[in-house]
């Protein structure tokens, strides 16, 4: 065992209640127990040392909430973060950057949650849990279970974002279960379902604190590619799960050192599947039922989430706290940035990724991000191939008001 993967050669961390501080370390805790507030890891600061090497899993591992170094990716490299010229010139943005994250394992930048989720459940004991997801966070975590064979997880997809999922060929440590006639929400609530009824572990999505942990990379990498600071973060947004993330990351090296004050948060949605900018725009600190959206519909389908009751309070808490906002944009203006992105800088995103710099587009129109600025857009992913269910999936489907879930075993 080499030094970096040293147990005692790691600053110490633990994982705590953000509502009653209760110590919530050991054990796998999405919510505090006593009270219900929501889990969070906080490190030794003062012990905290950044790791000369162009691995981000070991440049960065004291800031990560793994002990044993061998979990995570051997030979993984950081992303490129590209000094946006040609479009920034087009946007009156000179100091515009993209984290580019469509090159990594699954073109998304889910794959740094799953590879940091997956060990952080290992070390608190999880062999066996449930996972939903619009596809993305599922394929990242069905390409990262497969370096722990002792592993397996059960993804629920609704019927309509099952071809966004991709399942590398990991035998039976990827259980793959579609919900018929559902919604990401209602896919979500299955899987809780069955890990409540057959023993097993919901990971809980936004709320599982090693996913926010994963997502703070992007964030950390940038700050060592920009030799500038950054004043403004740009991400398209359904949970708000990496923004959170990026923002943590962000209070941590302004902590540790040269990084600066945190930077403003920019998080866009589309307009036809918007919750937490109709809720921001009123000024309301929950989702309202007016807010939710049902049947949410939209090209970025990575980001249709149309309730995002839970996890909006501590979103919306974060972002007024760094002075950044909410928007929405139409389809017409994501399909234009998607296609400046191609154009001007060689980038072929998804559209989700694009929704992110159609939000900044249209807040460099309204003057809520200056030319004098430094930005970074994280664009979060690509396309891929798309993947039809297998002879192997699972169906599950409503009989009432339930869900018939005898299919899975």
């Amino acid at each position: 065992m080499s030094a970096v993967d040293r147990v005692d050669d790691r600053a110490p961390f633990e994982t705590f209640c953000t509502e009653c501080d209760r110590d919530l370390t050991g054990g796998y805790f999405a919510f505090c127990p006593d009270c219900g507030g929501m889990s969070d890891v906080r490190y030794d600061l003062d012990r905290v040392r950044l790791r000369d090497s162009p691995n981000p899993y070991e440049r960065f591992f004291d800031l990560l909430p793994v002990r044993d170094r061998r979990l995570l990716p051997g030979g993984a490299t950081f992303t490129a973060t590209v000094h946006a010229e040609r479009l920034g010139a087009r946007l009156g943005l000179p100091w515009l950057y993209l984290k580019n994250e469509t090159t990594s394992p699954t073109r998304t930048t889910k794959d740094r949650m799953a590879a940091v989720a997956i060990a952080y459940l290992y070390e608190a004991g999880i062999r066996r849990f449930t996972t939903s997801s619009t596809g993305n966070s599922s394929s990242a975590y069905a390409h990262a279970i497969a370096r722990l064979p002792e592993m397996s997880m059960y993804v629920v997809t609704a019927a309509d974002f099952r071809d966004r999922l991709t399942l590398p060929d990991v035998d039976d440590q990827v259980i793959d279960i579609v919900a018929r006639d559902a919604s990401f929400v209602d896919a979500f609530a299955v899987a809780g379902r069955l890990a409540a009824e057959r023993g097993w572990t919901a990971e809980r999505g936004f709320f599982n604190p090693g996913r926010r942990e994963g997502l703070k990379l992007a964030w950390l990498e940038a700050v060592d590619q920009v030799d500038r600071h950054i004043d403004c973060y740009v991400q398209a947004v359904s949970s708000a799960m990496g923004v959170y993330g990026v923002d943590k990351a962000a209070h941590e090296l302004d902590r540790l050192g040269p990084a600066g004050p945190p930077p403003r948060l920019l998080c866009v949605q589309q307009e036809s599947c918007a919750p937490m900018v109709t809720a921001w725009r009123d000024g309301a600190e929950q989702i309202r039922p007016s807010d939710i959206v049902e049947a949410p519909t939209g090209i970025a389908t990575a980001i249709l989430r149309g309730d995002p009751s839970r996890t909006y309070p501590y979103v919306r808490r974060i972002v007024a706290d760094s002075g950044g906002t909410f928007i929405a944009v139409d389809d017409d203006a994501i399909g234009a940035a998607r296609t400046w992105l191609v154009e001007l800088e060689g980038i072929e995103v998804c559209y989700a990724a694009a929704a992110a710099v159609a939000g900044l587009a249209e807040a460099a129109r309204a003057g809520i991000v200056a030319a004098e600025e430094t930005v970074l857009v994280n664009l979060t992913g690509a396309d891929r191939p798309l993947a039809a269910p297998s002879a192997r999936t699972r169906w599950v489907s409503r009989t009432g008001a339930e869900w018939d879930l005898a299919p899975v075993t």
